[in-house]
Protein backbone atom coordinates (compact mmCIF):
# COMPACT_ATOMS: atom_id res chain seq x y z
CA UNK A 1 0.00 0.00 0.00
CA UNK A 2 2.45 2.59 -1.20
CA UNK A 3 0.71 5.94 -1.07
CA UNK A 4 1.58 9.52 -1.69
CA UNK A 5 1.79 11.93 1.22
CA UNK A 6 0.30 15.39 0.87
CA UNK A 7 2.38 18.05 2.61
CA UNK A 8 1.44 21.39 4.13
CA UNK A 9 3.20 23.11 1.24
CA UNK A 10 1.03 21.21 -1.26
CA UNK A 11 -2.13 22.10 0.66
CA UNK A 12 -1.09 25.77 0.80
CA UNK A 13 -0.41 25.67 -2.95
CA UNK A 14 -3.87 24.19 -3.56
CA UNK A 15 -5.45 27.01 -1.51
CA UNK A 16 -3.41 29.52 -3.51
CA UNK A 17 -4.65 28.08 -6.82
CA UNK A 18 -8.29 27.64 -5.78
CA UNK A 19 -8.93 30.76 -3.70
CA UNK A 20 -6.58 33.24 -5.28
CA UNK A 21 -4.87 34.50 -2.14
CA UNK A 22 -1.15 35.14 -2.29
CA UNK A 23 1.11 32.18 -1.54
CA UNK A 24 2.05 33.60 1.87
CA UNK A 25 -1.58 34.35 2.74
CA UNK A 26 -2.56 30.82 1.67
CA UNK A 27 0.15 29.33 3.89
CA UNK A 28 -0.95 31.54 6.82
CA UNK A 29 -4.58 30.52 6.32
CA UNK A 30 -3.68 26.83 6.30
CA UNK A 31 -1.51 27.19 9.42
CA UNK A 32 -4.32 29.07 11.16
CA UNK A 33 -6.87 26.32 10.38
CA UNK A 34 -4.50 23.58 11.52
CA UNK A 35 -3.60 25.46 14.72
CA UNK A 36 -7.26 26.12 15.53
CA UNK A 37 -8.08 22.43 14.97
CA UNK A 38 -5.14 21.23 17.11
CA UNK A 39 -5.96 23.70 19.91
CA UNK A 40 -9.62 22.61 19.98
CA UNK A 41 -8.61 18.94 20.19
CA UNK A 42 -6.05 19.71 22.91
CA UNK A 43 -8.87 21.28 24.94
CA UNK A 44 -10.96 18.12 24.59
CA UNK A 45 -13.37 19.47 21.97
CA UNK A 46 -14.49 17.56 18.88
CA UNK A 47 -13.89 19.05 15.45
CA UNK A 48 -16.41 18.36 12.68
CA UNK A 49 -15.70 19.29 9.08
CA UNK A 50 -18.80 19.06 6.92
CA UNK A 51 -18.60 16.48 4.10
CA UNK A 52 -15.18 15.35 5.38
CA UNK A 53 -15.42 13.88 8.87
CA UNK A 54 -14.94 14.49 12.56
CA UNK A 55 -11.99 14.35 14.90
CA UNK A 56 -12.57 13.51 18.55
CA UNK A 57 -10.72 12.27 21.60
CA UNK A 58 -11.38 8.96 23.27
CA UNK A 59 -10.22 7.99 26.73
CA UNK A 60 -8.60 4.57 26.93
CA UNK A 61 -8.37 2.87 30.29
CA UNK A 62 -5.40 1.20 31.89
CA UNK A 63 -4.65 -2.33 30.75
CA UNK A 64 -1.96 -4.95 30.97
CA UNK A 65 0.33 -5.51 28.00
CA UNK A 66 3.29 -7.76 27.40
CA UNK A 67 6.84 -6.98 26.38
CA UNK A 68 7.15 -9.11 23.22
CA UNK A 69 10.86 -9.68 23.79
CA UNK A 70 10.71 -10.86 27.40
CA UNK A 71 7.06 -11.81 27.84
CA UNK A 72 6.99 -9.64 30.98
CA UNK A 73 3.63 -8.08 31.84
CA UNK A 74 3.73 -4.29 31.72
CA UNK A 75 0.92 -1.90 32.73
CA UNK A 76 -0.20 0.42 29.93
CA UNK A 77 -1.35 3.68 31.52
CA UNK A 78 -4.67 5.38 30.73
CA UNK A 79 -4.42 7.83 27.86
CA UNK A 80 -6.34 9.85 25.32
CA UNK A 81 -6.30 8.83 21.67
CA UNK A 82 -7.33 10.82 18.61
CA UNK A 83 -10.12 9.27 16.56
CA UNK A 84 -11.12 10.25 13.01
CA UNK A 85 -14.51 9.24 11.67
CA UNK A 86 -15.00 9.96 7.98
CA UNK A 87 -18.34 11.33 6.78
CA UNK A 88 -20.59 9.31 4.49
CA UNK A 89 -19.76 11.78 1.71
CA UNK A 90 -16.03 11.08 2.07
CA UNK A 91 -16.58 7.32 2.32
CA UNK A 92 -18.67 7.38 -0.85
CA UNK A 93 -16.11 9.45 -2.70
CA UNK A 94 -13.24 7.15 -1.70
CA UNK A 95 -15.18 3.99 -2.60
CA UNK A 96 -16.29 5.52 -5.90
CA UNK A 97 -12.64 5.60 -7.03
CA UNK A 98 -12.20 1.91 -6.21
CA UNK A 99 -14.98 0.62 -8.43
CA UNK A 100 -13.89 -0.84 -11.77
CA UNK A 101 -14.71 1.50 -14.61
CA UNK A 102 -15.10 4.54 -12.31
Amino acid sequence: MAGRTITRAQLAEAVYQEVGLSRSESAELLESVLKYTADALAQGESVKISSFGSFSLRQKGQRVGRNPKTGEEVPILPRKVLVFRPSQVLKSRVNEKRRPGA
